[in-house]
Formats: structure tokens, sequence, C-alpha cells
């Protein structure tokens, strides 16, 4: 499908923690190509904002999409100020997600801002799952996590909720195995989900957070060294082998 894009209807816009919002667009079209792991381009109206701000997929129903997003700067901030029924100027879906392999249990990592693309994975995940979530203080979306019927371990870097200290010491701490992972968080946390996952000898998938001019390959803002070859995130990815990503 070629890329769209477009003026489409917010459905909802809500604030579930400090400075992050869910947000959930009505579009048939732009449902369509959505898929796990991949990601939007949303483009403020502020003429002084050039650029759009990818933001990565969380959950994908038959007409909508919804993300969730944390206000950082002027375009994340006009964002947070719209409501249901105002229109947003979105793209189609972007990247290349993650696949889901054929495993008997299935480890999702998330940190943080990270954590949302995870629950579209969990949701279509059928077999064992087990999702390690890592915040600073104040854990999102479990509840969406434990709706897709995974177990579900918070870590928090305050020891406010859950575990204190970071995944791979929760990991470590309740000697959580699986058969295949998938991660998604700062690149501290992948790294180290990746040295972790080499010395259990677990194939890891890793979606890259890095940053986006265009979403579309044309600005080279994103480019990562990806077996040994600078390629970019946005079209490339951002999802990896973890054998493949070069820290």
């Amino acid at each position: 499908m070629a890329k769209i894009i477009k003026d489409v209807t917010i459905i909802e816009n809500t604030l579930i923690a400090t400075d992050v919002y869910r947000m959930v667009l009505d579009d048939l079209q732009i449902a369509q190509t959505a898929d796990v792991g991949r990601f939007i381009n949303l483009y403020p109206k502020n003429a002084s904002t050039l650029l759009p701000r990818p933001i990565s997929i969380s959950e994908i129903s038959d007409t909508t999409i919804t993300i969730v997003y944390h206000v950082v700067g002027c375009g994340t901030a006009e964002f947070s100020k719209l409501k249901a029924g105002d229109a947003i100027r979105i793209s189609s879906a972007l990247g290349h997600g993650y696949t889901i392999a054929d495993a008997k249990t299935h480890i999702l990592i998330g940190g943080g801002i990270g954590v949302p693309p995870l629950v579209e994975l969990a949701k279509r995940i059928t077999s064992n799952k087990i999702a390690i979530l890592g915040y600073q203080d104040e854990p999102i979306l479990v509840d969406k996590f434990q709706e897709a019927g995974a177990t579900v371990y918070v870590a928090t870097e305050t020891g406010s909720v859950g575990f204190k200290g970071n995944v791979i010491d929760l990991i470590t701490s309740e000697g959580i195995l699986g058969d295949y992972y998938y991660a998604c968080g700062p690149k501290p946390m992948l790294k180290a989900v990746k040295m972790h996952c080499k010395d259990i000898n677990k194939p890891v998938q890793l979606s890259l957070e890095e940053r986006m001019g265009c979403g579309y390959g044309a600005c080279v803002g994103c480019v990562s060294k990806i077996n040994n070859e600078l390629l970019k995130i946005c079209v490339d990815g951002p999802v990896f082998l973890g054998n493949e990503v070069n820290f």
C-alpha cells in the first residue's frame, strides 16, 4: 500500500500518567496499514514545528489505531491539547515491525515509553507470554498486558512499584526464562537485553528508538550501525534481530 498522509478524527486523547497521553485515532484506511511494531508520523499544525513526530503504534482494531506518547517538546505538547472530535494529520504506518516467532514462551521487555508498542504484540501472541516492564517511577499500561493474558512483572528505578531496579535485575532475580525475546526501550536497556540474550543463547528482536527527522528515509537522521552497515532505522527498522545490532 502506498504511503498515505491525511487528516483523521481523534476518538480519545487521555492523560494516563504524568505527561503521558493515550490517543485513539479513527480511520479505516490508516488502520489497514498498521501492524505490530510499526509507527506513524504525526504532523503538528504549528508552522514553527517543521518536522513530524514519529510515534509507535500501541494497539490496532479494524478501524482504529492507538498511540501512547510522552510530552517532551512543543510538538507533543500541541498534540496533548487536542480533544475528541478534533482532526490531526498523520501518515499511514511506516517501518518494519516485529515478527512473532514460533515459540513456547515469549518474553516481552519494555522500558518507559518503549512499553506501548509491545501491547499489540502481547495481544497477538497466543502461546505463553511474560511481560517485563521497566519504568523510572510511574507504570503505564500494565492492565493492557494483563488483559492480553500475559504474566506481568514490573520494575521501577525508585522502587515505588514492584521490583526496585532495572529489567535485567528483575529477570535475574526472578529466574525468568523464555524461548524467544522481544524488547523496546532506551538504548542502554536494549544493549543490556542483547547481552543477556547472548549469555543465555536466546534470540531477540530489538526495536530501536532513534530520533527520526522524516520517517521516510530522506533525511538520513536516524542512521545506525546494523550488521556493520549504516542503515536507516525508519525504513529498514525500527525492529532488528538482536545479533544484527551494533551498539
